[in-house]
C-alpha cells in the first residue's frame, strides 16, 4: 500500500510541475500577443498634452513611410511613442519564460506518463503472477 501512496503524491506533484508549466507559457504567449500588438497595430500620438487631433501613426513593422526609422528632426511625433527596445524587451523576456515553461511541462508530463507505465506494468505483473500460480 505505501507504494500506490507514493504514486499518487508523486503524481500529484508532477500534475503541479505540469500546471506551472502551462501558466509560465500562458504568461509567454500574453508577451507574445502585447509585443505583436507594440509592433503591428495602428496608435495615435499626442503632440501637446489634451490634443484635440492627434497624430496618426502606421505600426512600427507595417510602415510604409520612414515613422518607424525617422525622428523628430522631420516633424515625426510617431518616433519616439513605441520604441524597438520596449517590445524587443517584452519578447526578450518572454525567452526565459517560455524556456522554464516548456521544461515544467515536459518534466510533468513525462513524470506522470512513467507513472501511469510502471503502475500498468505492476498491474501485468500481478495478473501474470496470478495466472501462474
Amino acid at each position: 500500500m505505501r507504494s500506490r501512496e507514493y504514486d499518487l503524491d508523486f503524481r500529484d506533484r508532477a500534475t503541479r510541475i505540469r500546471a506551472w508549466g502551462i501558466g509560465l507559457l500562458a504568461v509567454a504567449t500574453l508577451q507574445w500577443t502585447w509585443c505583436a500588438l507594440l509592433l503591428l497595430t495602428p496608435y495615435t500620438v499626442d503632440e501637446e498634452p489634451d490634443d484635440r487631433y492627434p497624430a496618426e501613426c502606421e505600426s512600427r513593422l507595417l510602415t510604409e513611410r520612414g515613422t518607424a526609422n525617422d525622428g523628430l528632426q522631420r516633424g515625426d511625433w510617431c518616433q519616439n511613442e513605441r520604441d524597438w527596445p520596449e517590445a524587443l524587451a517584452v519578447l526578450g523576456l518572454s525567452v526565459p519564460v517560455s524556456v522554464v515553461g516548456v521544461a515544467l511541462f515536459t518534466s510533468g508530463s513525462v513524470s506522470i506518463r512513467m507513472s501511469a507505465h510502471a503502475e500498468a506494468m505492476r498491474e501485468l505483473d500481478k495478473s501474470a503472477d496470478a495466472r501462474n500460480a
